[in-house]
């Protein structure tokens, strides 16, 4: 993703996090994935985040920018797998600073 594309993704999944009360203390928008480092409510699983913002942000920006439909033909815009790690009771600092070490 990128350009106006990855602009637009970045409020689709602000907007998700919004309404799930999940706070966003990191991320980054790559070509072919997306880094994010969340704080999310104990009642909500990582599974189920990563599913509401795939399919916003797959659902929205196929709607809105017909060109990705050419391009990710199936309406498939989003790899079937994710990796998600708890940090448990680790340091925002610290497991921010892995986080962009392994994305460089």
């Amino acid at each position: 993703m990128e350009g106006e594309i990855a602009k637009r993704l970045q409020e689709i999944i602000r907007q998700v996090c919004a309404q799930n009360d999940v706070q966003i203390l990191s991320g980054h928008i790559s070509k072919d994935h997306v880094h994010m480092l969340v704080s999310v409510p104990p009642h909500l699983s990582a599974s189920k985040l990563v599913q509401y913002m795939k399919g916003n942000s797959s659902h929205k920006l196929q709607m809105e920018y017909t060109e990705l439909n050419k391009q990710y033909w199936g309406r498939h815009l989003w790899a079937r797998g994710y990796f998600v790690a708890s940090t448990g009771n680790v340091s925002d600092e610290s497991s921010h600073s892995d986080s962009l070490t392994r994305s460089r």
